[in-house]
């Protein structure tokens, strides 16, 4: 149990999880009934796993759907395509950036092999992608925060780049000092919206594909981040932990200070692509995270502990799905102790996600493939 909680918080320390520990959050808070649990997994059908072993997350699909960015502490060979599930025996200690093609399940490195790498995804045209990396600061690893109490997650020293697929003509789009990461491209392939502390706070941003015509659209004390477009391309959904009470309002700055956050839960919001709109979806008092729109554009997709929190034991975190306005909450997934990081493919038709399900070794997470079931 102690492995499988030591990896699984460092999982928890990139992109689409960001801040929170797995095992840390469900300790303290009540619990609340789900509008609406299923006994089988009735969306998805034919599961396909596509990687094996160690810590694989972060899958997004290409926007022709044929391929995936993926983050992988797996060791694939960094001068060629290979066969998934052919890494090297010895694993990496931080994240590198792949890409897998999903029929063939052939894997190339498109990150440096330097430093730390999170939140990569396509360019239209899918002949480039997005990552952030740490890599400018130094080529090795991070370290990680030391505990005490809650967790702790570093805000390292990440920027936003882009390569073509075979990990050439790196362009950096950010070069402001400390955390830049955790961007995506709006399906109209026009913008980017990412994570920024380059202001004092951690807030977010638009800009154009070349790093120009930065836009801040949030100002809320607190963590705004993990942003998705919707299907038009009109509106963003993103995760955010807002503190009110003025000792966790300084707590909170104490900790950004230090490049550290601490936030212990996080909700769920939606705004217009200008920022302007701003609505909140959940209202549970839990980590509610990864969320991506439903191809309807009126249903978000999202990971969670809701059903877990405060019980004794290791909690479970699965994916759920939601009306825009927060009604309407339906659990997706009954299987394995973790699911997230879900993303429909372009038609709408495949979901892609992260689950311990069939781990081998504790702390293991793989990526997944489902056909969708309406």
């Amino acid at each position: 149990m102690k492995a499988a909680k030591t990896a699984a918080i460092w999982l928890w320390g990139f992109c689409a999880l960001m801040s929170i520990s797995p095992f840390a959050l469900a300790a303290d808070q009540p619990k609340d009934p789900v509008a609406s649990v299923h006994s089988t997994e009735r969306h998805l059908a034919n599961i396909r796993q596509l990687t094996f072993g160690r810590q694989n997350a972060e899958a997004y699909f290409s926007f022709n759907g044929t391929k995936l960015i993926l983050q992988s502490t797996n060791n694939w060979m960094k001068d060629s395509l290979v066969s998934a599930g052919k890494p090297a025996e010895s694993g990496l200690g931080c994240y590198q950036m792949y890409v897998m093609d999903v029929e063939s399940g052939a894997v190339r490195l498109v990150s440096t092999g330097k430093g730390a790498t999170t939140c990569g995804y396509f360019f239209p045209g899918d002949s480039r992608v997005l990552y952030s990396s740490t890599h400018a600061a130094g080529p090795d690893c991070p370290p990680k925060p030391k505990r005490d109490g809650a967790y702790r997650w570093a805000l390292d020293d990440y920027d936003v780049y882009s390569a073509k697929l075979d990990g050439q003509d790196i362009r950096r789009l950010t070069a402001s000092p400390g955390y830049d990461a955790e961007a995506t491209i709006s399906p109209d392939g026009k913008t980017i919206v990412w994570t920024s502390v380059k202001d004092g706070d951690l807030e977010l941003y638009t800009m154009n594909l070349d790093g120009s015509n930065v836009r801040r659209l949030t100002d809320d004390v607190g963590y705004d981040g993990g942003a998705f477009f919707s299907p038009d391309s009109k509106r963003i959904v993103y995760r955010a932990a807002h503190p009110t009470d003025p000792s966790e309002v300084a707590k909170y700055k104490e900790l950004l200070a230090q490049r550290l956050v601490e936030p212990g839960q996080l909700e769920l919001f939606v705004m217009n692509a200008d920022g302007s709109n701003k609505k909140q979806v959940t209202t549970t008092g839990a980590s509610n995270f990864s969320p991506y729109f439903h191809p309807d554009g009126t249903r978000i997709i999202f990971s969670s502990n809701i059903e877990t929190r405060g019980e004794g034991g290791r909690p479970s975190f699965h994916l759920y799905l939601v009306r825009d306005n927060g009604t309407e909450l339906e659990r997706l997934t009954m299987e394995g102790h973790f699911n997230s990081f879900p993303m429909f493919s372009p038609d709408g038709k495949r979901l892609v996600w992260v689950s311990d399900r069939n781990a081998k070794e504790p702390g293991e997470f793989n990526v997944f493939l489902a056909d969708w079931v309406p």
